[in-house]
């Protein structure tokens, strides 16, 4: 979505019309999705749809948040400036993507590199110590066996781990998924500060582009709190959709919310006060994304030192079992 957006509003600036700008980014698309459903969009259009109804039909490939922000853009006669505002957002999401695999890229491969070491090197231990009191059993052909072991049972552990993918995969299209992978990330330190300040960054952005581009209140509330990600999170910010629709401002309606913070309510009071929601929202939406980045690497911290920790206790663990086993094996041999 990030080249789309950002080439459709390069070219629309440009004078372009829309539909031949959509056929033209479509054809030049790497993405048969893409091209599918750009390539049927430009049909629609030549064909007397408007653009909110050429978008809706491709709503199997196009998100609901990009299909919304374009009908509003059309209908307000702003499209050229929601095409701007769509491409900073999905580069932003993009942006917070990274961030995350960046940051965890490093422990994943640790801990990686510390399941196959360690199951090796315990494996190797236990086969060393049964060499020692088996003198039947020949070095290196006891060796060799065990690496066909050893292969055997990364075999076993790497199809169980398939079977969990398929079994989370399932889970997911059920929507059951996100509500158990959300219990352990929204409450539990410090994934819990991450998934707020990267679940309202989403939100501020998201509602700042639709308060801009004319949407109701209500619906933006709904739809930004969509995009948050993590159904707790939404769950909590669509309380406040009641209040709204009762006549209370907006920092009144959030006054209950467990993860708005303190600066978010500031932000809002002051954009109501003002006349500027959207752009208040937008510094909202900088400032949980600078925080989120912070708090992605204490918790990168905190994850690698009780991964690093694990690790030296498997080592410490394996040095133990192997002394403890070899001189218990000479005692019991000397009938101490």
């Amino acid at each position: 979505m990030v080249p789309v957006c950002r080439q459709l509003a390069t070219m629309y600036e440009a004078g372009i019309p829309i539909t031949k700008a959509i056929e033209h980014v479509g054809s030049h698309s790497k993405d048969p999705s893409v091209r599918k459903a750009l390539s049927a969009m430009g049909e629609d259009l030549r064909g007397g749809a408007t653009l909110a109804e050429a978008a809706q039909r491709q709503s199997k490939y196009l998100s609901p948040f990009f299909v919304q922000l374009l009908a509003s853009g059309e209908q307000g006669g702003r499209l050229d400036v929601m095409l701007k505002d769509l491409a900073e957002y999905f580069e932003d999401r993009l942006s917070i993507q990274r961030s995350v695999v960046a940051a965890m890229a490093y422990p994943v491969l640790l801990l990686t590199i510390a399941w196959f070491l360690g199951s090796f090197a315990l494996g190797m231990v236990r086969e060393a110590l049964a060499s020692m009191d088996d003198s039947t059993r020949g070095g290196v052909s006891g060796v060799m066996d065990y690496f066909g072991v050893y292969a055997s049972f990364q075999m076993k552990a790497m199809l169980i781990v398939a079977l969990l993918c398929v079994g989370f995969i399932i889970l997911a299209r059920l929507g059951v998924l996100s509500w158990l992978t959300g219990a352990v990330t929204t409450h539990i330190w410090p994934l819990s500060k991450v998934t707020r300040y990267f679940g309202m960054a989403r939100f501020f952005r998201s509602f700042s582009l639709l308060i801009g581009s004319g949407v109701s209140v209500t619906q933006c509330i709904l739809a930004a709190a969509r995009v948050t990600g993590n159904p707790y999170i939404e769950r909590d910010l669509a309380r406040a959709v009641p209040r709204v629709k009762e006549g209370a401002t907006l920092v009144e309606a959030f006054a209950g919310s467990r993860y708005m913070t303190p600066l978010a309510r500031e932000m809002l009071a002051v954009g109501e006060e003002s006349g500027k929601l959207d752009e208040h929202l937008r510094k909202a939406a900088d400032y949980h994304l600078k925080e989120a980045n912070h708090a992605v690497q204490v918790a990168l911290t905190v994850f690698t030192t009780l991964l690093m920790l694990g690790v030296f206790a498997l080592v410490g663990g394996i040095i133990i079992y192997f002394w403890m086993t070899l001189y218990g094996g000479m005692m019991d041999g000397l009938g101490i």
